[in-house]
Order: C-alpha cells, then sequence, then structure tokens
C-alpha cells in the first residue's frame, strides 16, 4: 500500500496525526521550458548574475527523479505526464515503491514561466495541456483495467482573481474536470494560488479570501467529487488554523513557492505543521537545492522532530561541506528569510509567525564565527534535552554522509 494513502487515512481518523506527506514537485516542464530541470551544479554566482547559466538536460532531471524514488523519503513525486510516461508506464519504477505518482492535470496561463514572456503578469486563464486518458494510461482512451498503468493523482490548479467573470470562467473549467476525473476514477488534489494580478485585497486579508473560495468552492461538491488534499499558500497561523479548525476532513497542504533559502524552505514546513497543515509540496526548493536528496531527508527530519529548522541549515551546510559541493549562499545568507511564494511567480512575501528571525544574527546564531560542518551543530543551552538530542542528530548524519557520500 502507498504510504499517501495510509497518511490520508490516519489523518482523517485522527486529525491531531503527526502524520506528514512529502511531495517532490517534479512539474516544472510545464511552466518553465528549458529551465525546468535547474541550473548545472558548481557554476560560479558570477557566471549566474551576468545570465550565462547552463540548465540540466531532461535526461539529467529524469535521472534526479529516479533518485528520489530509490531514495524513499517522499511520498509523492509529481511530474508533467510525458515525465509520467517514461518513469511510470515504461520503466514502471512505481511498480514496487510506496511513493505515489501524480502529474499536472491542468497548466493555468499563470504558470506559463517563459524567458522573455509576459503571460504571468495577465489574469490567469483555466487551460488543460493533458488528459486524464493520457495520465492514466499514455494515450487517448484507456480500458478500465490499464488506468493505473501510469498516475491516478492529479494536481488541478485554480486561481481566483476577484473578477467574476474570470472566477466564473475558473470554476466552470474545475467543476468539468471534476466531472470527467469521477467518470474515470481519478483523483485529484486542489491547487488553489492567490490571484496572480492586482485584485484589491490587502495582502493581510488573502488568506480570508482563499479560506472562503475554498470552502464555498467544495461545499457543492460530494464526496466522490472532493480533492484528497490541498496545496495553497501558506498564509500564516491564524488562516492555517481557521481553515484547519473549520473542517477537519479537508487535509491542508502548502506549496513552497520560489527557491528562496535553505532556511526559508525548513521554517515554512516547520510552521506550517506546527499550525495545522499535513502536506508539504516543494518543487523549486527541492530542485534548486545543492544536494536534492540531502535537503529532502532534512525535510523529512524537521517533520518527524528529528532536528529543528536552524539546526538543519547547519547540518545541510555541513554535508555540503563533506561532499564538497559548492552551496549557493554563504551559511549566514542561507539563514534569511527571503522566500517568496504568494504566486508562482515567486513575486510576494511569506507570512510567518511574530518574532520570526527575519536576518542572520536574530536567530542567536552570531554574525561571526558561525559554525559549519555537522559537528558543529548549534544546540541552544537551554533546550530540554539538548545532549540527546545533539547524539542523534549526529547519528542522523552519519547515517546520512554514509548513504550519501
Amino acid at each position: 500500500m502507498k504510504s499517501l494513502d495510509l497518511k490520508l487515512a490516519e489523518i482523517k481518523a485522527n486529525p491531531r496525526s503527526k502524520a506528514f506527506i512529502i511531495a517532490d514537485a517534479k512539474d516544472a516542464d510545464m511552466a518553465f521550458g528549458i529551465g525546468s530541470p535547474g541550473i548545472k551544479p558548481n557554476q560560479s554566482p558570477e557566471t549566474i548574475k551576468a545570465g550565462e547559466v547552463k540548465f540540466r538536460s531532461l535526461p539529467e532531471y529524469q535521472k534526479q527523479i529516479r533518485e528520489v524514488i530509490k531514495q524513499g523519503l517522499v511520498d509523492i513525486v509529481l511530474a508533467s505526464a510525458s515525465n509520467i510516461e517514461q518513469l511510470a508506464i515504461k520503466e514502471k519504477l512505481f511498480e514496487n515503491s510506496h511513493i505515489t505518482p501524480a502529474a499536472r492535470a491542468n497548466d493555468t496561463t499563470d504558470i506559463w514561466v517563459i524567458r522573455n514572456g509576459a503571460y504571468i503578469t495577465e489574469p490567469s486563464q483555466p487551460f488543460r495541456t493533458a488528459s486524464i486518458d493520457h495520465i492514466q494510461c499514455g494515450k487517448l482512451e484507456c480500458a478500465e483495467a490499464e488506468r493505473v498503468l501510469g498516475a491516478n493523482l492529479g494536481l488541478y490548479s485554480v486561481t481566483f482573481s476577484n473578477n467574476i467573470d474570470r472566477d466564473r470562467t475558473t470554476l466552470l473549467a474545475f467543476k468539468e474536470f471534476r466531472m470527467e476525473a469521477e467518470k474515470k476514477g481519478f483523483n485529484y488534489f486542489l491547487e488553489v494560488f492567490d490571484p496572480n494580478v492586482a485584485a484589491g485585497i490587502p495582502a493581510e486579508k488573502l488568506g480570508q479570501f482563499i479560506n472562503d473560495h475554498i470552502v464555498r468552492s467544495l461545499a457543492g461538491v460530494t464526496e466522490r467529487g472532493r480533492p484528497v488534499f490541498l496545496k495553497m499558500v501558506y498564509h500564516g497561523p491564524q488562516s492555517t488554523e481557521e481553515l484547519a479548525s473549520y473542517d477537519p476532513q479537508l487535509v491542508i497542504g502548502i506549496l513552497g513557492g520560489g527557491a528562496g533559502t535553505t532556511y526559508d524552505a525548513f521554517k515554512l514546513i516547520s510552521e506550517a505543521q506546527k499550525y495545522g497543515a499535513r502536506v508539504a509540496l516543494f518543487g523549486r526548493k527541492i530542485n534548486m537545492a545543492e544536494h536534492q536528496l540531502g535537503f529532502i531527508e532534512f525535510l523529512r527530519m524537521i517533520v518527524e522532530g528529528q532536528i529543528s529548522p536552524e539546526e538543519a541549515v547547519h547540518a545541510y551546510h555541513g554535508v555540503l561541506q563533506g561532499l564538497k559541493i559548492r552551496p549557493h549562499r554563504s551559511l549566514a545568507d542561507d539563514l534569511l528569510l527571503q522566500t517568496g511564494v504568494m504566486s508562482y511567480g515567486g513575486t510576494t512575501t511569506v507570512t510567518l509567525p511574530k518574532g520570526t528571525p527575519k536576518k542572520s544574527g536574530s536567530n542567536g546564531v552570531s554574525q561571526k564565527g558561525l559554525p559549519s560542518g555537522e559537528k558543529k551543530l548549534m544546540i541552544e543551552a537551554q533546550m530540554p534535552g539538548a545532549e540527546e538530542r545533539h547524539a542523534h542528530v549526529q547519528k542522523q548524519l552519519e547515517r546520512l554522509r554514509a548513504r550519501l557520500g
């Protein structure tokens, strides 16, 4: 049985469950084109700033997905229909894996992040490249027995803009998709983006706008047509708790947005879990990491309570040092919060609780003499059980280095 199914059953049976679902969103080729696989490693900052960036190839992208599947720490791998065809249907990589394959089921215009293009600055319009049958079996029409060959889980996204005509069009397209999905036994999770254009809503009110849209849009949808979970922007503790409390059966997932710093990702998943999210779907945050498998390992350690986000940043840099991989940023810079996750283009800033450090040094780490390496993890003296925690982390890191080395 897939870990996703087990965890969803546990969460719905017990909303206080600590089960947490992590998805690696490798569907960037539905948005970014050539740059989808990410930049090749060990390029100098000067080269990147000059725009002379070398990107990985599609075969390298697929190789990375294979490695994530083999690692086995995520619960879902989300990809384009064409990559699902290659990896699931042709290579059958998910047959003996607990990981669930999923495909992006639509590609609205606000994710058309094309170089030198301006599509993401225009109001989002519904659009679907892949059909459900192509996702399930790789061809126009599937026999019933073939619907499990590819992926039987898809991401469907909507973007509300506070415009009655555009939002009505979005909901009609969503209704059409739901009807087809139910007929074909296709499961989906619902991604709800914040408006990608000015919508006349103050940033601090967006959480209310999105929560109300989610509840209203799903109120007329019976169980067989409902999403298995949500994927949405993390709008902070109040909005997340509000939605989680309204309907404990509605499983909340958060999206990652732009790549940001390592601390952005680690703090975001920790805070979201604390306030009611039970799923994290990170695309660029994983794909742009210096070492994706190590990055995923620390995400899992954080949600399982084995390490704090701050400790994880230090430890991750230690792993990079041990593997002789050049980090994108210094440790001091990587401890900054600078995430933009309000839209696919990553143009605005995530809400985090008051008191969250927003500059290096404000989290108890001095600007000078920042420790590096896994043997110099910062363990605050006042932390209960610090010695035991430190020993546990060290064992985890030894295991990690042996696996990654």
